[in-house]
C-alpha cells in the first residue's frame, strides 16, 4: 500500500515552511483583530492590563490545544500588548541546558519567550527552568571534580509561554509553575467565515460569502487550514471564475481536491476503510493500523484520530480503535441485516 503525506496534506494541522513566520501579514497583531476563542481573549486582556498597570511582568502563560488554532499568534500579541520583544524557539530546539541558559540570558526586562511544543524539551533543561521562572535566576555549574565551580546568574523578569499539544505530558512541577492556563478550542464555521474574510481582504482576494462559509465548514475548526484553504480555492477562481471565489468555484474546487463537506480528504476515508476492510471495523491496535497504511503511530494519534473522534466517526477502545456507524454511513458503507461484523460496499 501506497505512503500516504499526512503531514503536508491542506487539510493538516501542523505548520509547514512559511506559515510560522513573524512576517506572516495574515497574523493578527492585536486582541482586537484576534478573531474567535472570545473566553481566553476577555481572560487574557485582563491579566494583561493588570499586569500593565502594576508595572509588572506577566504571569507565565500555557497555551493548549490542538494544532493550527493560534498559540504562536497568542504569544505575539501578548509581546505587542505588552509592548516588549518576543523570542521564539521549540521545545526540540533547545538540545542542552547551555542553549537555554543562552537564551534566556540574552532577554531583555519584560521580554516574552515563546516556547512550542514544550511538553518536548529534555528532563536536564526543565531542571533549569524551574528556577529560571520561579526566581528568575539560574546556576551553572562548569568543569568537573575538583575544577567544578557553581555560577549564580540572575535573570531580567520575563514572561514564559508555553504552548503545547499534549498538556499531560508535561510533568507536575513544570504545569505548576504556571499561573495563566489558556485552552484553545476548534472555531465554529461563523467564526472562521470571518477569519476566512479578513485573510481575504489582506490577500486582495475577491470573495462571496457563501463562498467563505463554504471554505469555513471544510476548514476542521482550524484557522491555518482555513487559510491554507483560501489560498488553493483562489487559484481554481482565478482560472474558473474571473477571480471571484463564489459557492460554485468554493464547492469544485474543494471537490477536485478531494476534500468532502466535513473535511475529510481521500487519506482520512482511506485509513477508514482499512479498519472496515481489513479489520472488520475494529477494534484495531494503533501500531497495527499505524503497519497497515504505511503511516507513523504518532502522526495517526495526532493528526487524524481528533478530528475523526470530535466529529464522531473513529471510538477508542481498550482494545483498539473501532469505526463509528456515523462513520460508515459517511463512506457509503453499511452493516449487513443480520451480521453485525459483515461490512460492504454500498
Amino acid at each position: 500500500m501506497e505512503d500516504f503525506d499526512f503531514e503536508n496534506r491542506i487539510i493538516s494541522p501542523t505548520e509547514i515552511m512559511g506559515e510560522n513566520d513573524n512576517d506572516n501579514p495574515l497574523r493578527p497583531r492585536t486582541l482586537e483583530d484576534y478573531i474567535g476563542q472570545e473566553k481566553v481573549k476577555q481572560n487574557l486582556a485582563v491579566f494583561i492590563e493588570a499586569a500593565r498597570q502594576r508595572n509588572e511582568t506577566l504571569d507565565h502563560v500555557l497555551l493548549y490545544g490542538p494544532p493550527g488554532l493560534g498559540k504562536t499568534t497568542l504569544s505575539g500579541i501578548i509581546a505587542n500588548e505588552l509592548g516588549v520583544n518576543l523570542r521564539i524557539t521549540s521545545g526540540p530546539a533547545i538540545e542542552k541546558p547551555g542553549d537555554l541558559a543562552a537564551i534566556l540570558t540574552n532577554l531583555n526586562e519584560g521580554d516574552v519567550l515563546f516556547i512550542d511544543e514544550i511538553h518536548r524539551i529534555s528532563r536536564a533543561v526543565e531542571e533549569i527552568l524551574y528556577p529560571a521562572m520561579e526566581d528568575f535566576a539560574i546556576d551553572i555549574v562548569t568543569g568537573k571534580g575538583q575544577m567544578a565551580a557553581s555560577y549564580h546568574l540572575p535573570l531580567p523578569r520575563f514572561t514564559l509561554v508555553g504552548a503545547t499539544t499534549r498538556a499531560g505530558q508535561l510533568t507536575s512541577p513544570l504545569r505548576d509553575r504556571f499561573g495563566v492556563n489558556l485552552r484553545l478550542e476548534l472555531y465554529s464555521p461563523e467564526e472562521l467565515s470571518r477569519i476566512i474574510n479578513r485573510s481575504a481582504s489582506i490577500l486582495g482576494i475577491s470573495i462571496e460569502p457563501d463562498g467563505a462559509l463554504e471554505i469555513a465548514s471544510r476548514s476542521r475548526g482550524t484557522p491555518r487550514i482555513a487559510n491554507r484553504m483560501l489560498k488553493r480555492v483562489r487559484d481554481f477562481a482565478q482560472v474558473l471564475s474571473d477571480g471571484v471565489i463564489t459557492l460554485d468555484t468554493a464547492r469544485t474546487a474543494l471537490e477536485r481536491l478531494e476534500i468532502d463537506e466535513l473535511g475529510l480528504d481521500s487519506n482520512d476515508r482511506r485509513m477508514l476503510e482499512a479498519i472496515v476492510k481489513f479489520y472488520n471495523g475494529g477494534p484495531v491496535g494503533l501500531e497495527t493500523l499505524a503497519a497497515a497504511i504505511g503511516e507513523e503511530a504518532i502522526t495517526i494519534e495526532d493528526v487524524i484520530e481528533p478530528y475523526l473522534m470530535q466529529i464522531g466517526f473513529l471510538s477508542r477502545t481498550p482494545r483498539g480503535r473501532c469505526i463509528t456507524k456515523a462513520g460508515l454511513l459517511h463512506l457509503g458503507l453499511d452493516i449487513s441485516s443480520g451480521e453485525e461484523t459483515q461490512m460492504k460496499f454500498e
